[in-house]
């Protein structure tokens, strides 16, 4: 595959994710190109833009903060932050996908640090979805458009390249550091790459694992505590699998015949993906070993228990309307699209929301689920202009592909907004949703109450918002009772009860669901799920 067309692919992924929206946006390589667009030189990475691509690239205004989340703008105009991760000190590293170079942030002094890639191509650009922080102080990170991986020295401040091992088309997307070996995903070239960087000769070895389902892609992945790998394959909105690869039987097995053979089914396990999971691009074991995957063309996100080989559904709060903007009225269903997730030392489950422009934190222990707004908007990834040619205020997405999380905060980047930022998940929350009833059966046919009591805390504020009533299929239904209103505005100290009603129609499946009640306001969501089991 030529550069230049796997860069369009790239950028394909995100414009049908984009146009099934109802939002059409130009993408680079896909609209038609102006023979000579105009181009007002800077001096800066604005320039590999044409003059009237700037604001959709290039970001829309200066960094904001909320209660919750603190943005800070990279000095550099236009750099495209992408993967983010942080070293053991608490810095943030992250890449540029418009530069080439990586950059530091101390949070202490709240100061970057860009470091100059001597060897990257003038006006490159790539997409660079991986990165992590090794113990020896490098930073490694992939790189699409050049098929490498990059290794950056923290202590001498010096790149190296690998470049990425393909006999066909590739897209090393995701990077992981396990020890002595980093794992990457070869998203288009259908497998996973082993790199052994522990040689003391110097040369890296490798080994890859093709993927089970042919003319797919091969997604994330995550590793649970036996050492297994487990992965998604999968054909655009049409489903897959599952993957678990053994791999430390894989290897025992190579060592014990003294050469490398095909894994095969050997050493794998598949699983079907259920057919409400059509995009699994995030995937990440949690401290009870489920996997967790996010689903990026709906507003789920899945578990899958080992045990019982069974998937779990729950869905996120609806995005705001200043995401999307809906100016023209087309968006009749707007998503939010989980894409990346992980996990934090206490057990939650942490991803982000492409079109709710959201960091979200979901705790198994006590189902419930906050959703971070994000200040930082680009109204030309919305729908924000009315047909006057002017966007409104307040409207679009960041475009928030990746975050890193370290401790109690939450670090992301803002690829169209120049900007990264910090989630800190210690602040206390303005609320707390009690439920009247964690567990609910069901018939089909049958109706009966969901109620729960909204409690604010002790801060004194009032809050307004809206209500969340969420279902993750459409034979479920929740609405208020007569008594309660759609918007919601709690008073300082006074608890609220809200009665819903929750009703199953006559051709329910039987099986547990979650359905998702709680508040949202312009910054923050505040949810708990029910599990509602039809008999």
């Amino acid at each position: 595959m030529k550069k230049q067309t796997k860069g369009i692919l790239a950028f394909a992924f995100l414009g049908g994710i984009m146009v099934t929206s109802g939002v059409v946006i130009a993408i680079p390589g896909l609209t038609p190109e102006d023979d000579n667009p105009e181009l007002t030189i800077t001096g800066t990475p604005a320039d590999n833009f044409p003059d009237e691509d700037r604001p959709r690239f290039c970001g829309s205004g200066n960094a904001k903060s909320t209660d919750f989340v603190t943005e800070y703008s990279i000095p550099t105009e236009c750099t495209n932050p992408l993967a983010i991760v942080t070293d053991y000190d608490g810095n943030v590293w992250f890449a540029q996908t418009n530069t080439g170079k990586l950059a530091k942030f101390d949070p202490n002094t709240e100061t970057f640090t860009e470091y100059d890639n001597p060897t990257w191509p003038k006006n490159g650009r790539s997409m660079m979805w991986g990165i992590d922080y090794a113990p020896d102080g490098s930073v490694w990170f992939t790189d699409e458009t050049f098929d490498s991986v990059w290794k950056f020295s923290t202590i001498d401040e010096k790149y190296d390249r690998l470049g990425y091992p393909s006999e066909t088309d590739s897209l090393p997307q995701r990077l992981h550091i396990d020890g002595s070996q980093i794992i990457i995903n070869d998203f288009t070239g259908n497998k996973l790459t082993f790199f052994d960087i522990g040689q003391s000769t110097g040369d890296v070895e490798y080994i890859s694992l093709p993927s089970p389902v042919d003319n797919s892609v091969t997604a994330d992945f995550t590793l649970d505590g036996d050492g297994n790998v487990w992965y998604t394959n999968w054909l655009f909105q049409q489903g897959g699998v599952l993957v678990k690869f053994d791999q430390n039987g894989y290897r025992n097995a190579v060592q014990e015949s003294g050469k490398e053979f095909f894994a095969g089914e050997m050493f794998t396990e598949i699983y079907q993906l259920p057919v409400e999971l059509l995009t699994p691009n995030g995937a990440v074991v949690s401290d009870d070993g489920k996997i967790w995957l996010a689903d990026t063309t709906s507003s789920s996100f899945f578990s899958f228990d080992p045990i019982s080989e069974e998937f779990t559904q729950y869905v996120t709060a609806d995005p705001l309307l200043s995401t999307y903007g809906n100016q023209t009225g087309v968006i009749k269903t707007p998503i939010s699209r989980p894409y990346w997730i992980d996990s934090d030392e206490q057990g939650r489950i942490i991803f982000n929301e492409q079109n709710a422009n959201n960091i979200s934190v979901f705790d198994p222990k006590s189902n419930s689920l906050v959703e971070y707004h994000v200040p930082s908007k680009n109204p030309f990834w919305g729908d924000c202009d009315p047909g006057t040619g002017l966007m409104v205020a307040d409207c679009g997405l960041a475009q928030i592909f990746d975050f890193a999380v370290d401790g109690k905060k939450i670090w992301f980047t803002e690829w169209v907004e120049n900007n990264i930022g910090v989630v800190d998940t210690s602040v206390q929350l303005p609320l707390e949703i009690q439920l009247e009833s964690e567990i609910i059966s069901l018939n089909p046919g049958i109706s009966q109450n969901i109620d729960f009591v909204v409690l604010p805390n002790s801060n004194g504020e009032t809050l307004g918002g809206s209500l969340i009533l969420g279902t993750t299929h459409d034979f479920l239904n929740v609405e208020l009772n007569p008594d309660n209103s759609q918007s919601f505005q709690l008073l300082s100290g006074t608890p609220q009860s809200i009665n819903a009603k929750i009703s199953a129609s006559n051709d329910a499946l039987p099986g547990e669901y979650k359905v998702l009640v709680g508040i949202q306001s312009s910054d923050i969501a505040i949810s708990k799920y029910v599990t509602v089991t039809i008999e």
